[in-house]
């Protein structure tokens, strides 16, 4: 999953990159609300988490520019300014989320991960394929009740499949969702992650099919 953070305050923003991306998520950071907005929409984010008070610009701005862009990316406040006023505007211009500094980490990240569930249509915090179970709230995958020893970026690449599984998932979407911008990645990287998780499947009944020159795809028998 990929997140973009608007945040002038560098050290908090380091902060939250740092934990998110401990949680498997691809974290792309900006300080600028002139830059936020053309990042926000040329670039395909599951959540942008977006403070009010910013240089060149407001939250406001970058918020209104996504929708405008017809964008329904999920949309966190995360900023000082606690009147009630500020939280009606950001809510009627499109906001998903309003979070008041300061804040616990352990609520922001719950907050994250509901978010980006809603995106996706989905509730239930477990995700469940045939004898696949990925608890988005531990970040630990289970075959048939056993965790399933993954790195991070596998965790990422399973995780996103699951969402969408079934269905094809463009090889574009999955490197766009997995690696943010700062991430050095091989032409063969995505393909190496992918041969990791086949090999950790097993016999289980599951399978990630190649549809060539498209994707992949999460099956079970």
């Amino acid at each position: 999953m990929r997140i973009l953070i608007v945040e002038d305050d560098r050290a908090l923003a380091s902060g939250l990159k740092r934990s998110l991306a401990s949680l498997g998520y691809a974290v792309d950071h900006e300080a600028d609300a002139a830059d936020a907005v053309g990042l926000a929409t040329r670039e395909a984010y599951n959540l942008v988490v977006l403070d009010l008070g910013l240089p060149n610009g407001s939250g406001y701005d970058v918020l209104r520019a996504i929708r405008r862009a017809g964008l329904k990316t999920p949309v966190m406040i995360l900023t000082a300014r606690d009147h009630v006023s500020e939280k009606v505007k950001a809510l009627d211009l499109g906001a998903d989320d309003y979070v008041n500094k300061p804040f616990a980490l352990a609520e922001f990240e719950a907050r994250v991960r509901a978010l980006v569930r809603r995106g996706f249509g989905v509730s239930d915090a477990v995700l469940e394929f045939g004898p696949l179970q990925f608890d988005t709230a531990q970040h630990v995958a289970r075959l048939e009740g056993n965790p399933l020893d993954l790195r991070r970026r596998e965790l990422a690449v399973l995780h996103l499949l699951l969402l969408q599984a079934g269905k094809l998932v463009p090889k574009a979407r999955l490197i766009s969702e997995v690696f943010g911008l700062d991430d050095a990645v091989g032409p063969n990287a995505l393909e190496l992650y992918i041969a990791r998780l086949r090999k950790k499947l097993g016999e289980s009944g599951l399978r990630i099919r190649t549809v060539r020159g498209l994707g992949y795809m999460l099956e079970k028998d």
